[in-house]
């Protein structure tokens, strides 16, 4: 995440980039998903507890153009409300409250031969708190991979995620797999990790044609603009955490799908820096059980 995290685009893209797998050329495939989430309350180590509940929409639409080619369009809104309780190294009040982050992401996807392909996915999206300056909160970039298969069942790749936060440029390789290890176990990135962000692993498991279950981990950290009236004038917030998830899927028919998770946020740390990332107060936070659903539906 995307925003919430520079891998999370992976999130926001991948209900384009789904649209690509087996698409005939001239198929367009829509999608539309909602996402309630709560972290459940949580100690400071410094002192202090705090807890969060949001909501995530978004929406794509992807076509297959050629055999070699498609291409996307996707929109997602997230908002975010935490409650803080004494933290004590943010002098003992909310350091934020609600946090908005619009996105928009493109999908391109080009196939150099039947086994290699390329996926580029750019985005641009603010992210900020009330009474920021949106301005001041954008954060843009992309996500290359290329990937190759080496069997109908197995695909490797590498990945690249290069994104100008609002105040620093970062990097992320990773590796992107895609194999089905027999009728019922695949190991995959979790890029539809609803609440938890993108990349990582998840190892999922076909239970039956309507049920699917996976655990995973992946990396999470997202920055945003604070108010330009708050304690910190127009400075930055950071939360950035470790989610290790269990996941539970119910097909509803070949159109919808329900998903449910249950997460546990590990080396989970809050920040607070000034207007030019300089970091004024920081704090980690014990492992954060996080709660969420979230409804799919294919046009």
């Amino acid at each position: 995440m995307r925003p919430r995290t520079l891998l999370a685009l992976l999130a926001i893209c991948h209900a384009v980039a789904a649209g690509a797998q087996d698409a005939d050329p001239g198929t367009t495939v829509s999608r539309a998903s909602l996402t309630g989430l709560a972290q459940l309350p949580t100690s400071l180590d410094g002192g202090g507890r705090f807890h969060g509940e949001g909501l995530i929409a978004a929406g794509s639409v992807y076509r297959q153009f050629a055999p070699q080619f498609g291409a996307g369009l996707s929109l997602q809104y997230d908002w975010q409300q935490w409650s803080f309780d004494n933290p004590v190294r943010f002098g003992g009040s909310a350091p934020w409250r609600d946090i908005y982050q619009p996105q928009i992401g493109a999908t391109l996807m080009y196939a150099f031969s039947e086994d290699v392909q390329m996926m580029v996915m750019p985005s641009v999206s603010w992210a900020y708190t009330n009474g920021a300056s949106t301005g001041d909160a954008l954060n843009y970039g992309a996500v290359v991979v290329v990937s190759k298969d080496f069997s109908p069942k197995f695909s490797l790749g590498l990945g690249a995620a290069v994104f100008r936060q609002i105040d620093r440029t970062r990097v992320f390789p990773f590796l992107a797999v895609d194999w089905q290890i027999d009728d019922k176990w695949k190991l995959t990135n979790p890029f539809a990790a609803g609440p938890t962000g993108g990349a990582g692993l998840e190892l999922v498991y076909q239970a039956s044609d309507a049920w699917q279950v996976g655990f995973g981990g992946t990396y999470r950290s997202y920055t945003f603009r604070l108010a330009q009236d708050g304690d910190v004038p127009n400075g930055i917030g950071e939360n950035s955490s470790i989610p290790l998830f269990l996941r539970l899927s119910y097909n509803i028919g070949k159109q919808a799908q329900l998903d449910l998770y249950a997460a546990g946020l590990a080396n989970g740390t809050l920040k607070v820096k000034n207007q030019n990332g300089d970091e004024l107060a920081s704090d980690d936070y014990s492992v954060a059980p996080l709660v969420a659903l979230t409804f799919r539906y294919k046009f």
